[in-house]
Formats: structure tokens, sequence, C-alpha cells
């Protein structure tokens, strides 16, 4: 599958049915447009098999009520909603998009409770989110823009409206020739990456920054426990700038981005090292158990 994603073949389910691809539409008065009023899962289906797909559909309900906006389904119906979707792609490896919005109806206003709540799920082909990266290690830009405090804005949910200023950093990275940027938090502490969180070693023990104010990513906890198992110590923490000239490994985790390695993050470098290529070789066996 190739081309604009508004014009493809397939099928896109569509509050509890199946629609052809290129008819999967909104009115332009939609609330979610003009007001941000969206959350969204994205996910990896590996040889048939969704990873934590239930976590993922909790998740979205989950985001849907801390942004007051209850999902009318079930996590059962959502799974339902992914198989349905896959099957009729005829998808074994595969990305999905699961997005739930406020509708188009009687407000148009920034209030919207007589406005349905709507739910999509789509899937297609992806490859390596970073591409060459993947395997090279990515450069990051560092972002101008901060994470927001989650007394401005429910951090924990996966929301379309937190995504503007990654959206608007990671286009500032691209032209400076880097694949991602990194974002610091409100505070000025080691936050995240504009779709992926960030993981560092120093002395054969990894760091990570504290999910206080970004989103406690699937795949960051899937990692984590992954290297508590293997024995090796991870601290979850604040983490200052300056330290980053100490970290001698870095790499992002996200459903898209999986594993992958970070070779700068500004003028900071990094090893594709031997802790990197073991996680990252972890996970992909993981996913595909």
């Amino acid at each position: 599958m190739a081309g604009a994603y508004d014009d493809r073949d397939g099928m896109i389910w569509m509050d509890g049915k199946l629609v052809p691809w290129r008819d999967a539409n909104v009115h332009i008065l939609t609330h979610a447009l003009h007001y941000a009023s969206s959350v969204f899962e994205g996910e990896r289906c590996y040889s048939g098999k969704v990873f934590k797909s239930r976590e993922h559909s909790a998740r979205l309900l989950e985001s849907g009520r801390l942004l007051d906006m209850e999902i009318p389904y079930t996590v059962d119906q959502i799974e339902e909603a992914k198989a349905a979707v896959l099957e009729a792609n005829g998808l074994r490896d595969a990305y999905l998009r699961a997005i739930a919005w406020r509708g188009a109806g009687e407000d148009m206003g920034v209030a919207a409770r007589r406005n349905p709540v709507r739910l999509a799920v789509a899937a297609w082909e992806w490859g390596a989110y970073y591409g060459d990266a993947k395997w090279q290690g990515a450069k990051l830009d560092i972002a101008k823009w901060r994470r927001p405090s989650p007394d401005t804005i429910p951090t924990a949910a996966k929301a379309a409206g937190l995504y503007m200023i990654c959206t608007m950093s990671k286009h500032a990275a691209e032209a400076k020739g880097c694949s991602d940027a990194l974002f610091y938090d409100y505070r000025g502490y080691v936050a995240e990456a504009t779709g992926a969180n960030v993981f560092f070693v120093r002395d054969g023990e990894v760091h990570t920054p504290i999910p206080d104010a970004i989103l406690n990513g699937i795949t960051r906890q899937t990692v984590i426990a992954m290297l508590r198992d293997m024995g090796i110590v991870v601290h979850e923490r604040h983490i200052l700038p300056e330290e980053l000239a100490d970290f001698s490994e870095c790499w992002l985790t996200g459903t898209a981005a999986e594993i992958t390695p970070v070779g700068q993050i500004g003028e900071h470098h990094f090893q594709v090292g031997q802790m990197t290529r073991k996680v990252a070789e972890s996970y992909e066996a993981l996913v595909r158990a």
C-alpha cells in the first residue's frame, strides 16, 4: 500500500462497520478538527498478533475518560474491530491506528456534550519508523518547546492536542538533518522524543525519565520489565540535561519506533552499543513470540 493516506484501497472500521478506505470521512464541522477532542492508539501486529493489544484498547478508553469523553465501546468490541480490519485487508504484519473523537453534532463551540463520540480503526503496512536510523542510530535535535505540566493538560492521555508541538519540533529537527527532537519538560528535565520514550546507559545500568509529565508508553513499560528480568538495574528518575554528556548509549522506545538506537542528541554522541543491541534483539524476539 502506498500513496496519500486518503487515497488507498482497503477497508477501515468506523462506528461499528467496515467501510471502503476512501469513504472513511468526517464532516468539516467535526468537533475534533476544531478543538482537538481526539485520542488515539498506535499498535503493531506481528505475524497476525497485535502486541499488547488489550493494553492499548484499555488505554484508549482511559485517554477518553481523562478528556471527559466517554468512548461508547468496550475493550472486547475494540479488539473485535481490530481483528475485522486486519482480516478485511489481508494483513498479518501491520501498523494499526485506533482513534476516537468528538464528531459533528448539535454543538459547535468549546462545549460538545451533545456531539457523538466516534471510533475508527485503520491498518496498513509500515516499516521502520525512523528508516535507516533503526540500525545506524538516530540523530536528535533539542526541541525549543517543553512538555507541559500535568496541571495544564492530562499528560497521561494519548491525546491528539498534545502532539502539535511534536509536529512542530519534528519539522524543525528534520530541517537540520535530524530524525527527531528531544523534549525537556516544563521543569527543564529530559522528557521524551516527539513520539517515543528515551533510555540511557551508564556503567551497565539504565536510566529513563520518570513519567510524571510524559506518557508512560506501553513499549517503555515492556522494556523496563524486560531489562529487570535480565537482571539489569533500571533507574526511573529525573534526568538533567547536563547528564547527557555522561551516558554511553541511548535508545528510543515506542510502538512505531520499536527499539531505535540514538547516535546523537544535540552535541552529545552515543555508541550503538552492546546493551542497545541486546535490548533491540530481545524486544524483536518478544513481539514475535
